[in-house]
């Protein structure tokens, strides 16, 4: 059995799971989640944790095991509290301004970027250089700030572009006569 799915998942006060056979809704106060039930593995609720255990037999099912209690904690914990992520625009001129579920993005394009943002995921703009994106679906907020990252990445000789609050550019060293 996997290492990772030995380890019960413990439900914080507020949050509730329906285990069916098809899908397993998780309901918190930020929200819900939907997932489809993997057949290789069996969720059980036991008390206030949930426990994930490989149907014997079935192919690739200690590892599946494993993956599928990774994505109930993360279920779990943005239902919660939510999940986050933070970008840095680096250059001159370039700005970010939410408007409702729209980032518009001015990154020395001859036009403007207008992203729009999917349901359950909300972009805030603390500053103009600063853009936070948040919402209870880890895998989705991660994506959207793949995506925005996407318009401009930071380029290799002055670091210009959009980047993660926490990424490091390594620089080079430009060409020499």
């Amino acid at each position: 059995m996997s290492r990772v799915a030995k380890n019960p998942i413990v439900l914080p006060q507020g949050v509730d799971v329906a285990v069916g056979n098809e899908e397993i809704v998780v309901k918190g106060p930020l929200g819900a989640i939907k997932f489809g039930a993997n057949p290789a593995v069996r969720v059980e609720k036991d008390g206030q944790s949930l426990v994930c255990k490989p149907v014997e037999g079935a192919a690739n099912s200690n590892a599946l095991s494993g993956t599928v209690r990774a994505i109930l904690a993360n279920m779990v914990a943005g239902v919660s509290k939510g999940f986050e992520r933070k970008l840095n625009l680096v250059g001159v001129g370039y700005r970010a301004q939410a408007q409702g579920d729209v980032l518009n993005l001015t990154l020395g394009f001859s036009h403007p970027v207008a992203h729009k943002m999917p349901a359950g995921v909300k972009c805030e703009t603390p500053t103009q250089t600063e853009i936070v994106i948040k919402g209870v679906d880890k895998q989705q907020v991660g994506q959207v700030a793949a995506e925005v990252r996407a318009y401009r990445p930071p380029e290799p000789y002055k670091g210009k572009g959009v980047r993660y609050a926490n990424e490091v550019i390594v620089l080079k060293e430009t060409k020499k006569k």
